[in-house]
């Protein structure tokens, strides 16, 4: 089959360009190895690259050596087209990535113009700060390399090849790091012909990881090996990304359906096709109603609350909780009747909805979450079993209840609870 592209706005028929383009990531820095500060660096760089339709084969976390530097670089030069180094490029002594890129690239170091005049500005204009030697050191490079400015600090980016690579090195600081990526991208994207790459993803619960394994075995082959389904088990939840790199419409279009094939074969576990954290979904919704969130928790402790109020603005439509730990609790602050405690207990539908009632009355909200279980070890019955919840989620005039039976430790049990508590408050408020 002939595929035509256009590459550089120049029409081509090359089947080179059909070929995966991969990337490596090679991280630089002792504090990296020690534990004393965690990579996020090629998490970011991976997200990124993936986007854009290049697949990251193998991330390397070295230390600030330049034999391991040289060494990392002779194993992937020619093996991908992409080399991603970070870190290192500070101008004191123990950064010593740049002098060695020099040395490897068989190079001399040189003041670079368009670097100079950048530190010159940042210090002077933005930074209000004098020079000094070491600051102006920034501005030395490796003459074999092309220079690509960092908006976001004096370091530079410093693009190279050798053989069928493109070598990049970029500042170790996430912020700058960032700050370059969209520029680096776009070299990648002037020099090759990317595929599109696709996930579609779906949320699932109630389910082990095995027993979905064995309802989707059938399914698993028949999607190909363009396709990959990949599980994700999470807080309370079992995330399905279906995954694929397509190079038109058509592949596209099979990709979709098999995914609505994947959405029907996953039943009543399916809870939720976005893959957006619940708690920044719930928050959107509200923003968009105008409408404000009140939780009453007892076996969560605060849980749900504290995911609500981890996504910025949350103040705009969360007034606050009540951690309704003991009946005294429920029944003086949320009005839960003793009455109703006695004839059903406090981990009962009955009890559920008079916590939430309470609590939209309380805070003045438009919507309340309210909880009550038994998180375990201890504490259950034949009746009500460790890991027995009552869930209500709703308005003064509309209550929706579910209850649920988790089998895990104290620790997932409160955070299933919590997670199945906001996925049953997204539904109410997608119908209300």
């Amino acid at each position: 089959m002939s595929v035509t592209y256009f590459y550089d706005g120049i029409k081509k028929n090359n089947p080179e360009m059909q070929k995966e383009i991969s990337a490596t990531i090679i991280t630089i820095g002792n504090e990296l190895l020690i534990g004393q500060v965690v990579d996020t660096n090629s998490a970011f760089m991976s997200k990124v690259l993936n986007k854009t339709g290049v697949v990251v084969k193998r991330k390397i976390a070295i230390a600030d050596n330049m034999a391991e530097i040289k060494k990392a670089l002779d194993a992937e030069i020619n093996q991908v087209q992409i080399i991603l180094i970070t870190g290192g490029l500070g101008p004191t002594s123990d950064d010593v990535t740049k002098q060695t890129l020099c040395t490897y690239f068989k190079s001399e170091m040189v003041v670079n113009k368009r670097a100079l005049q950048h530190v010159k500005n940042l210090y002077e204009k933005v930074y209000k700060k004098s020079l000094n030697p070491v600051n102006l050191k920034q501005a030395e490079v490796p003459a074999a390399c092309k220079v690509i400015l960092n908006k976001r600090g004096s370091a530079p980016c410093m693009q190279f090849e050798k053989g069928r690579s493109m070598i990049f090195s970029l500042p170790g600081v996430p912020y700058e790091m960032e700050g370059l990526m969209p520029d680096i991208i776009g070299v990648i994207r002037q020099r090759f012909q990317l595929p599109k790459v696709i996930h579609h993803t779906l949320v699932t619960s109630g389910i082990g990881e095995s027993e979905l394994a064995a309802i989707l075995k059938d399914f698993e082959k028949e999607i190909g090996p363009k396709a990959e389904l990949a599980y994700l088990p999470g807080l309370g939840v079992l995330r399905l990304r279906l995954s694929a790199t397509v190079m038109g419409r058509e592949e596209e279009d099979r990709l979709r359906r098999q995914f609505q094939k994947l959405k029907k074969l996953a039943g009543d576990y399916l809870i939720s096709t976005d893959d957006t954290p619940v708690e920044e979904i719930i928050g959107k919704m509200l923003n968009k109603k105008k409408k404000t969130i009140a939780t009453a928790e007892s076996c969560t402790g605060g849980f749900i609350a504290s995911m609500i109020t981890s996504v910025s603005g949350a103040s705009d439509y969360f007034p606050g909780s009540v951690v309704s730990y003991s009946n005294n609790i429920k029944m003086t602050v949320l009005g839960v009747k003793a009455s109703t405690l006695k004839k059903h207990g406090a981990v009962s539908e009955e009890v559920v909805r008079e916590m939430l009632k309470g609590i939209v009355k309380r805070m003045k909200s438009d919507y309340g979450v309210a909880v009550s279980g038994i998180m375990g070890p201890g504490g259950g019955s034949a009746q009500k079993p460790v890991g027995t919840v009552w869930v209500a989620v709703g308005s003064a005039r509309k209550v929706v209840t579910k209850k649920f039976h988790f089998r895990f430790d104290r620790r997932r049990n409160i955070q299933s609870t919590a997670i199945r508590a906001l996925y049953l408050l997204k539904s109410f408020l997608e119908e209300a």
